[in-house]
C-alpha cells in the first residue's frame, strides 16, 4: 500500500507453501488489532496526508501505528497472512464473519468457478451473508450434470461451515464488477442485488 512505501511483509520462500503475506520488513513492527485488522509501524510509513490531518488521524495513530484496512493473523514463526479485508466484514447478529472463508468453500464447489461474499442489510441481524456466483462453463460442466441452484449451493455451505456464516442468498453472475486494477467491486454486487 502506497501509505507503507509500498512494503510491509515480503514473501521469502518457506511463506510461499503457506500462502502467506510473509515476515515483516526489518525494523517494520506488525500488531493485530482486537478487531483482526493488521496495524504497522517504522520507517517506511508515512508521516501523513497532505493538507489532511483529519484523514490523518483516522489512518495513523498517535503512537505511529497505520491502519491497513486488511484482515490478518500472525502465526508463531512471525509470517503474515492475510485473511481479508475489514471493511468487507459482515457484522450479523454480532457475530463478524469474513468474507474469504464462505468464497473458499463456494469455490471448492465443482461447479463454481469463481464467487464472492458480501453483505445484505436485515432488520433483525443488522446484515445477513450473499454470494454472486459464477458456474463453470458448460464444456466444464459436462461431467458434472446440471448446474448448481442457489439451494445446492446453501446445503452445500450448510454442511461445511458454521449455520450463521452460510449464505442466505445466492445469486449467479456472468462477471464481476471490477476496478482498472482488477479487483472485484463488492459494493457493486451489492448495489446490484440490493437494485
Amino acid at each position: 500500500m502506497t501509505e507503507s512505501a509500498p512494503i510491509i511483509a515480503v514473501n521469502r520462500n518457506e511463506a510461499f507453501k503457506d500462502e502467506a503475506a510473509g515476515l515483516p520488513l526489518p525494523s517494520v513492527e506488525v500488531k493485530i488489532a482486537e478487531d483482526g485488522e493488521i496495524l504497522a509501524r517504522g520507517p517506511n510509513i508515512m508521516k501523513g496526508y497532505y493538507n489532511n490531518p483529519e484523514a490523518t488521524r483516522a489512518a495513523i495513530t498517535a503512537d505511529g501505528w497505520l491502519h491497513t484496512g486488511d484482515e490478518a493473523s500472525i502465526d508463531d514463526r512471525g509470517l503474515v497472512r492475510i485473511t481479508g479485508r475489514i471493511k468487507d466484514l459482515i457484522i450479523r447478529g454480532g457475530e463478524n464473519i469474513s468474507p474469504k472463508e464462505i468464497e473458499d468453500c463456494l469455490r471448492e464447489h465443482p461447479a463454481v468457478a469463481d464467487a464472492y461474499v458480501y453483505g445484505l442489510p436485515d432488520e433483525f441481524f443488522g446484515e445477513i451473508v450473499a454470494a454472486a456466483v459464477r458456474v463453470k462453463a458448460e464444456d466444464g460442466r459436462a461431467a458434472l450434470g446440471e448446474p448448481p441452484c442457489a439451494d445446492d449451493l446453501i446445503r452445500w455451505c450448510t454442511d461445511r461451515l458454521a449455520r450463521f456464516k452460510v449464505p442466505k442468498h445466492v445469486r449467479f453472475v456472468t462477471a464481476f464488477p471490477m476496478t482498472a486494477s482488477g479487483k472485484v467491486q463488492k459494493f457493486k454486487l451489492r448495489e446490484e442485488h440490493l437494485g
